[in-house]
């Protein structure tokens, strides 16, 4: 999964879809945390965990670590993953999804 991350933030939040650079879309996401010393990456993990059900230990940084675009590695069921975020990127219109349960 790709993401672009934009630190510092007013809150965190998922944003919507964007084209990347290569035309790839990228989910737009929103933290507070400044980038220092890899806290938003960390901060990243724990939003989405959160927001998608998933243990933090499933999500792990492929590429792009010190980069505002990464490349995400989500374990877990890839069904039950596409659902949940199928669903939060269609509740961007309005407030984000509250939190998922934790499996």
């Amino acid at each position: 999964m790709a993401v672009r991350v934009a630190p510092r933030a007013d809150r965190n939040a998922l944003v919507g879809i964007i084209r990347g650079g290569d035309g790839r879309p990228a989910l737009q996401v929103r933290l507070t945390t400044p980038p220092v010393e890899g806290a938003a990456n960390h901060a990243l993990i724990e939003f989405l965990a959160a927001c998608l059900g998933l243990p933090k230990a499933d999500i792990g940084i492929r590429s792009g670590a010190t980069s505002r675009f990464k490349v995400l590695h989500l374990q877990g069921d890839s069904t039950a993953i596409a659902a949940r975020l199928a669903a939060w990127i269609g509740s961007v219109a309005g407030q984000p999804a509250p939190p998922a349960r934790r499996r």
